[in-house]
C-alpha cells in the first residue's frame, strides 16, 4: 500500500461503492415519491407563495433548501454510521454468506422499488408539522429523513447493506450516507437555484417516472444479484490489487 490515506480509500471496496452510493440517491430524487413534491417542499422551507417562486428569489430558496437538505443528511449520516458499526460484528472472512444474503436483501429492495411488495409500499412518517419558513426547514429535513417512503427507503437500504460488503465500518456506513445524501440533496439545491428551468426538466422526469422506477429498480436488483453470486467481491478484489500494485498516489 503506498499510504495510510490511500489504505482508507480502499477499505471495504469504496472505490465501487461511492459511485453506486450517488446514483442511488440522484434515483431516488428522480422518483415519484419526491420529484412530484419538489415544488411544495421549495414552497414549505422557504415561506414563499407561488408568485414569489415565479419571481425567482433565489436567495432565500437556496437557504430553505440548503437547511432542509442538511436536516436530512444529518439523519442519514448518523443512520449510517450506527449501521455501519453494526456491520463490524456480523463482516468478516469467516461470515461470507451474509454478503450472499445481503445481495438478496437488495434484490427485495429494487423488488420494493419498483412497487412489488404491498406492505412495504405504505409510507411512514412522523406526524410533527414544523413551522413553515426557514426556521422550519432543517426540522422538515429531520422528519423526511427519519421516514419512509417506497422510493427513498429501498434505496437508502441498499446502500447501507453494500457498505456490509467487503469489511464494514462506521466510518464507511457514514461516508455511502453522506454521498447518497449528496446525490439527493444537490438536484434540489440545483433547482433552488434556477426554478423555472429546474421546473421545465422536472416536468420531463414527471413524464418518464414509470421508467426511471423500472430503471432505478433494475440497477438495485443487478446490485444485488452482483452481491449474492461473489462477482461484486471478485470485482472488488481484482481493484483493490490493480490499486495497490499499479497505481502511485502523491499522497
Amino acid at each position: 500500500m503506498n499510504s495510510p490515506f490511500a489504505e482508507t480509500i480502499l477499505n471495504g471496496s469504496l472505490l465501487l461503492a461511492v459511485p453506486v452510493a450517488l446514483l442511488a440517491g440522484l434515483v431516488s430524487f428522480l422518483s415519484p415519491c419526491v420529484l412530484p413534491l419538489v415544488p411544495g417542499y421549495l414552497g414549505y422551507v422557504t415561506g414563499l407563495t407561488g408568485v414569489d417562486l415565479q419571481k425567482q428569489r433565489r436567495g432565500r430558496m437556496l437557504a430553505g433548501i440548503g437547511l432542509f437538505v442538511l436536516g436530512f443528511s444529518v439523519i442519514f449520516v448518523l443512520l449510517g454510521g450506527a449501521f455501519g458499526q453494526l456491520g463490524t460484528l456480523l463482516t468478516g472472512p469467516q461470515n461470507a454468506w451474509i454478503t450472499q444474503l445481503l445481495g438478496v436483501l437488495v434484490i427485495v429492495m429494487g423488488i420494493v422499488f419498483m412497487g412489488g411488495f404491498g406492505w412495504l409500499q405504505r409510507d411512514a412518517k412522523l406526524h410533527a408539522k414544523p413551522p413553515a419558513g426557514l426556521w422550519g426547514a432543517p426540522l422538515l429535513g429531520l422528519t423526511f429523513g427519519l421516514g419512509w417512503a417506497p422510493c427513498i427507503g429501498p434505496t437508502y437500504s441498499a446502500v447501507q447493506l453494500l457498505s456490509m460488503s467487503g469489511g464494514s465500518s462506521a466510518a464507511k456506513g457514514a461516508l455511502l450516507a453522506f454521498v447518497y445524501s449528496l446525490g439527493l440533496g444537490v438536484p434540489f439545491l440545483l433547482i433552488a437555484l434556477a426554478v423555472r428551468r429546474g421546473m421545465g426538466v422536472m416536468a420531463f422526469f414527471r413524464t418518464h417516472r414509470l421508467a426511471i422506477q423500472r430503471i432505478g429498480g433494475g440497477i438495485l436488483i443487478l446490485l444485488g444479484i452482483l452481491m449474492a453470486t461473489g462477482v461484486w467481491g471478485t470485482w472488488v478484489t481484482e481493484l483493490q490489487y490493480w490499486f495497490q500494485t499499479d497505481v502511485k498516489l502523491p499522497i
